[in-house]
């Protein structure tokens, strides 16, 4: 059953309690599934390298099995996601961790190819578009108001939690068995598709058959929808400008711990601080401001975070020592961390139900691209200068970006009369195209077309 308009706009009163979120069943389900299926992913990530690389003694072969993960998004993730709009979504999730397992499964059969293991490995990473669409376009059906943001927060803190452990033990079992870290991938699709199956409510399709065009036009909606509404297309801006300048230190670790100090700190011991700095702000952060901080107020600190996020790793032209690198990285998580929730919440909050995988597929497409040029920009800036003018000024320049992007952030009267549009729109019916009407001043806060059908997309999530 969806959520009403009244449950859903942020309160007055205090933040949603941990004990709130968690007493809904279905979302401990969920997040335990999609924990085990983080740390699987990662362990596997970080065995697979020192596989390929062991079979081939190739650099090249290794980090093509690191960067296959994100070929998907890039190119067909939107139109993956689509997928998740057309059937159960418990169907879809349980139907693509059965997937993932026997695959990864097959990957870690000793003496396969290099070519096999890296064609196993794209097959597998299809089904992770229409998974994460379709847990992203549960989770406003399972919790509302408050319990929503909160409960992103708990999802994105989550995620970073498992990035860090499962990349541990991926690196502790594949030192002397890769195979095993395999297996372990495997088993945790496993459990987690028994978890989903056995503890989420079955739903029928957001998109009836009746319903259906083609999935090409249906994608398209999807980007129709979130960049053709004022209101989404602020939030995405603001997501995808995030997304440009937090990667970076990370991004850059490797090189910068090698090459930006020279006062006898260890260089692994470097990189792994400037690493874990980012998703430790980031839990830090989420946790705190999504469980402290009330509703409203959060609302409010959207504009200062968003400018605060790359304004504290500017001080990185001073080129200072590795731990206060980590320390500028941290911060930077906690700013990222308190404002992405925030924004994706507003971002449901904006859509009716019907349309949320296909938002989640452009929205995480677009954080991959950001991210991936990000780093790619920065790492071909750091040819020609030194790395920690190339962080600061790249940092200073998503300063100006965030500072424009805030000054064109909604007020909060076209925000909720988004909210009410979204709660208002028939939950059968296809975005529409532009009405042959002329336009008026203002017009089209939700895009000039009633009845659209937003898709609540959780770019983060």
């Amino acid at each position: 059953m969806e959520a009403t308009v009244s449950d859903e706009r942020p309160s007055q009163e205090g933040p949603a309690t941990f004990r709130e979120v968690f007493a809904q069943r279905e979302y401990g389900a969920v997040l335990t599934a999609s924990a085990l299926s983080w740390i699987g992913d990662f362990v596997a990530k970080a065995a697979v390298t020192v596989l390929v690389y062991r079979e081939t003694h190739s650099v090249a072969y290794s980090a093509a099995a690191f960067a296959v993960s994100f070929l998907p998004w890039l190119i067909g993730g939107p139109l993956l996601a689509t997928l998740a709009e057309r059937y159960r979504y418990r169907s879809v999730m349980v139907a693509c961790d059965l997937i993932r397992m026997v695959l990864m499964a097959l990957v870690a059969i000793p003496g396969n190819e290099p070519w096999l293991i890296l064609c196993l490995l794209f097959a597998t990473t299809l089904a992770n578009p229409p998974s994460q669409a379709a847990r992203s376009a549960l989770m406003p059906l399972i919790l509302t108001g408050d319990r929503l943001v909160v409960g992103l927060s708990l999802n994105s803190s989550t995620a970073q939690a498992a990035q860090v452990l499962g990349y541990l033990i991926g690196a502790a079992l594949a030192t002397f068995n890769p195979t095993l870290a395999l297996l372990v991938n495997a088993a945790t699709f496993a459990l987690s598709a028994v978890l989903v199956r056995l503890g989420v409510r079955d739903r029928p399709p957001a998109m009836t058959s009746a319903h259906r065009s083609h999935l090409l036009r249906e994608t398209g909606d999807g980007f129709r929808i979130v960049f053709g509404t004022p209101v989404l297309r602020a939030i995405a801006l603001l997501v995808f400008s995030a997304m440009l300048f937090s990667i970076v230190p990370e991004g850059l670790a490797a090189a910068w711990a090698r090459e930006g100090f020279d006062d006898g700190v260890d260089s692994g011991a470097a990189q792994a601080v400037i690493m874990a700095a980012n998703p430790v702000g980031f839990i830090v952060g989420g946790l705190l401001v999504g469980r402290a901080v009330a509703p409203a107020r959060r609302l409010v600190l959207i504009r200062p975070l968003a400018v605060l996020a790359p304004l504290v790793l500017v001080p990185s032209l001073l080129d200072p020592p590795p731990l206060v690198v980590a320390l500028l990285a941290g911060l930077c998580g906690f700013a990222v961390a308190g404002l992405l929730p925030v924004a994706n919440g507003l971002f449901v909050r904006a859509l009716p139900n019907g349309y949320r995988a296909r938002a989640f597929g452009v929205m995480a497409t677009g954080v991959q691209v950001i991210q991936g040029f990000a780093v790619l920009a920065t790492g071909l800036l750091a040819e020609h200068f030194p790395i920690p003018v190339v962080v600061g000024g790249w940092s200073a320049a998503g300063v100006l970006l965030m500072l424009f992007t805030a000054a064109r952030w909604p007020k909060r009267a076209a925000i909720d009369a988004a909210v009410e549009a979204a709660g208002n729109a028939d939950p059968a019916a296809r975005p529409a195209e532009p009405r042959p009407r002329p336009a008026t001043p203002g017009d089209g806060h939700a895009g000039g077309q009633p009845g659209e059908r937003g898709r609540a997309s959780q770019a983060v999530s």
